[in-house]
């Protein structure tokens, strides 16, 4: 009896000790499950100062905390995590910045999503110019997946050009061009259709550069007019109206988690 009980409570103690180092994380990935940031943004905002754990400024981004016990703290506000993780799905119109704020004053598409309950943030970033699909979250180890390049997830676009392209010029971007000391990876691109002045491409990548696929155009010589992204991968913009926001299906979400 005495050996099993001695037993009972060196497991229970191994079990905890366990459980107590599981709990510890990172301290970038606890800002991005909270929702205060992507995860290289929160690693941002630690190297500059801004978080605290405990009363202290934190600048080691090796800094591992345990949520259950350590207090954080950004910009002196308490950070705690969200329980309801939100997924949605935003058609994002021309002339909208994907940040939270904007030191311009333009308008960002934080200021489209009404009623959501919970802070959100944009995965990756579409240019000011640029439509189309923008997924939004406040699970920060999904955004990480999704925008690390490690991954290879396919971005498709409709880019509309000036002018014309010949299937050589097709042919260069398919191979990859060089655009800003760097060449591209190989691109699937489908001449969509055709005017007397322009072109609708269909460009799909998995490269997310700076305005990649105006500079892939550009280096052709056939610049873009107008860019709208499609799609993400097996996630689809549909016929989703501008300006307008939906939910993640439980599908589309297992998706982009096993990617």
């Amino acid at each position: 009896m005495t050996f099993s009980l001695l037993f009972f409570y060196e497991g229970k103690e191994h079990m905890n000790t366990e459980k107590k180092k599981t709990a510890e994380v990172r301290l970038q990935k606890f800002l991005a499950d909270a929702g205060i940031a992507s995860r290289r943004k929160a690693e941002e905002y630690i190297l500059q100062g801004k978080v605290k754990v405990n009363g202290q400024v934190v600048t080691s981004l090796g800094t591992k905390i345990n949520p259950d016990q350590d207090i954080v703290y950004y910009n002196d506000k308490k950070v705690e995590i969200k329980k309801k993780k939100i997924y949605l799905l935003l058609n994002k119109p021309e002339n909208y910045v994907t940040t939270v704020n904007d030191q311009f004053n333009r308008p960002t598409v934080m200021n489209l999503l009404h009623s959501v309950p919970e802070r959100v943030y944009p995965v990756g970033r579409l240019d000011y110019n640029t439509s189309g699909l923008l997924l939004l979250t406040n699970d920060g180890d999904l955004t990480y997946k999704i925008t690390h390049p490690k991954h290879h997830i396919d971005k498709v676009y409709l880019a509309t050009v000036k002018g014309i392209p010949s299937e050589a010029s097709l042919n260069k971007l398919r191979r990859g061009v060089v655009i800003d000391d760097y060449k591209t990876a190989p691109a699937k691109v489908e001449m969509i259709h055709t005017s007397s002045n322009n072109a609708t491409l269909q460009i799909t990548i998995h490269e997310g550069r700076n305005r990649q696929v105006r500079k892939m155009c550009e280096a052709i010589g056939h610049p873009v007019i107008r860019l709208k992204r499609i799609a993400i991968g097996k996630i689809l913009l549909g016929d989703l109206p501008v300006g307008k926001y939906r939910s993640l299906t439980p599908k589309e979400i297992d998706y982009l988690k096993n990617i």
